[in-house]
């Protein structure tokens, strides 16, 4: 994946000069319904639901609304799909990696053809992130994600043991069956692909519900896994001799767009699912883990929320820490669960770094998310906006120094403006609360082993970041750390390669890399007695 952020001229890293593509306006959205069985369906209870354009506060279009009885289809037909004789269990690994490489040239076609109604363009609109970034950045870590696990499904293997001489013992590595899938709303297109890939790599079926907010590149791809490899005049050549397959199996993928309460919910405690994978809150995770519990179980993998540190030593190069730790602040509107959102800063450089980050955020562009130029967007609804606006007062009222940003921009807008508070304290709420939106805060130290206390003292522990040009510093300090990811001179560095996930109230298990593929099998061991041995 592309690093995320923003150069000084306001345009994400990763993204080519000038010229820019430019964004097609979406005349229509042409898949709102929930998707099982390679099919389109309407809700079972004749629901839907409106999704909005963040930048206008706009109806976009209405969803079909899926509820337990629809949750209950999706997870027949991926039962169906996966059971034990049937063309998905049958197939081939290489062939289940050949449609993940399809997949992936799909959505390269769209994104290359920019066509009406292509990924890049409905992130933006579902969003309110900036076009470039959704172009440069999402949709190419989520072909980067879907290649890399195609690269995976016929490595997957196990190993035979050595036990006594009357024995041969070896372990297999099977499907876990059903997996359930629960995204968030900042990253709809990449969450999708980080919890497809590994799973359908692996050999399982799934069942994803998109968040309510943002269901549309969800629905999108449902389209471009129904579509398959005919489209792309590919012949498809099956080494095992089963029947020709145009795309995934029926059943294999199914998307089920719905809120929380019902769809969620229904997923989390479904008898028949035996994974459950959640990229969102930590009260939510908490939910969905004792659900998972009081119903078969379940294996849970969570990815929760962070509020995370980032050590910025006297001795390091402060232009680069400035623009960094501002990237990790602000990219994606400050909606990331990877946010810089408390920075340390040594005290014999602090006022030079506050001085610096307040010029540099200047430069950041806020507009139009469909603006080549935009760096900035809108939250994402009305809820978040204000729950960014009441941490920012409490900043104020508690004693933090508010020194750029801090308004909202327009009367009835989304946007907030890029919030820099100084003078910041470990008890304030803007130091100990998440809050998922484009507010930096910068904190003083005087020593290292204060430092990593401070640091330590949250009850998250997702990601970090030391900058230093001492490496004996960097590797101390990165060991010192309680948390799943520590960045070194540089911030939210993501790759399909490195596992991502946290400690602590952030989160269980880790997703990819190669570490993601063991929580998408069953080990078993097969030990066999030699009727003869020599």
């Amino acid at each position: 994946m592309a690093q995320n952020g923003t150069t000084e001229n306001g345009v994400a890293d990763g993204i080519p000069a000038l010229p820019f593509p430019q964004p097609v306006k979406v005349q229509e959205v042409r898949h709102t319904k929930i998707f099982i069985g390679n099919e389109w369906h309407t809700s079972s209870r004749g629901r839907t639901f409106p999704t909005f354009n963040p930048a206008t506060c706009v109806k976009i279009c209405d969803v079909e609304e899926a509820d337990k009885e629809d949750v209950d289809k999706a997870v027949e037909a991926a039962k169906a799909a996966g059971q034990r004789g049937s063309l998905w269990r049958r197939m081939d690994a290489s062939s289940r990696g050949r449609l993940l490489h399809t997949l992936a040239d799909l959505m390269e076609r769209d994104r290359l053809l920019l066509a009406v109604g292509s990924l890049p363009t409905l992130e933006t609109l579902d969003t309110g992130k900036p076009f470039l970034q959704a172009f440069f950045i999402d949709l190419e870590g989520s072909i980067k994600t879907l290649r890399y696990y195609a690269g995976w499904a016929d490595k997957i293997h196990g190993k035979s043991l050595p036990v006594d001489e009357s024995f041969v013992c070896l372990t297999k590595h099977e499907p876990i069956g059903v997996c359930g899938a629960i995204i968030p709303w900042n990253f709809p297109l990449l969450m999708f692909m980080w919890k497809i890939a590994p799973a359908l790599s692996c050999g399982n079926t799934v069942v994803i519900k998109p968040a309510e907010q943002t269901p549309l590149t969800a629905l999108h791809v449902g389209s471009l896994i129904n579509e398959g490899i005919t489209s792309l005049g590919i012949p498809h050549t099956n080494m095992s001799g089963l029947p020709s397959q145009a795309g995934f199996p029926p059943g294999v993928v199914n998307i089920v767009p719905g809120f929380g309460l019902t769809a969620g919910a229904a997923i989390a405690s479904h008898m028949d699912i035996n994974k459950v994978a959640f990229t969102g809150s930590t009260e939510v995770g908490q939910l969905i883990k004792e659900a998972a519990a009081k119903s078969n179980l379940k294996r849970v993998t969570l990815e929760l929320g962070g509020k995370n540190p980032c050590i910025v030593f006297a001795d390091c190069d402060l232009q680069l820490a400035v623009e960094e730790t501002q990237k990790g602040a602000f990219y994606n509107q400050g909606q990331c669960c990877t946010a810089a959102s408390r920075v340390f800063v040594e005290k014999s450089i602090y006022e030079e770094f506050v001085r610096r980050s307040i010029e540099n955020a200047k430069r950041i562009v806020t507009g139009d998310p469909l603006d080549p130029q935009t760096s900035h967007g809108p939250q994402i609804d009305r809820k978040q906006f204000d729950k960014i606006m009441d941490l920012i007062e409490s900043g104020k009222k508690e004693g933090a120094r508010l020194e750029y940003g801090g308004a909202a921009v327009g009367e009835k807008s989304l946007f907030i403006e890029p919030t820099i508070f100084s003078e910041v304290k470990d008890h304030m709420r803007i130091a100990k609360e998440e809050i998922f939106g484009p507010v930096q805060c910068i904190f003083s130290f005087e020593s290292q082993q204060e430092v990593i206390e401070r640091a330590n003292s949250s009850k998250y522990g997702l990601v970090s970041a030391v900058f230093t040009t001492s490496m004996d510093r960097a590797m101390s300090v990165s060991a010192a750390l309680e948390t799943g990811t520590v960045w070194i001179n540089c911030y939210n560095a993501l790759h399909a390669q490195t596992p991502f996930g946290g400690y602590k109230m952030s989160g269980n298990g880790r997703e990819l890399g190669k570490y993601a593929l063991a929580e998408y099998s069953e080990v078993k061991a097969v030990t066999i007695k030699l009727s003869k041995t020599l």
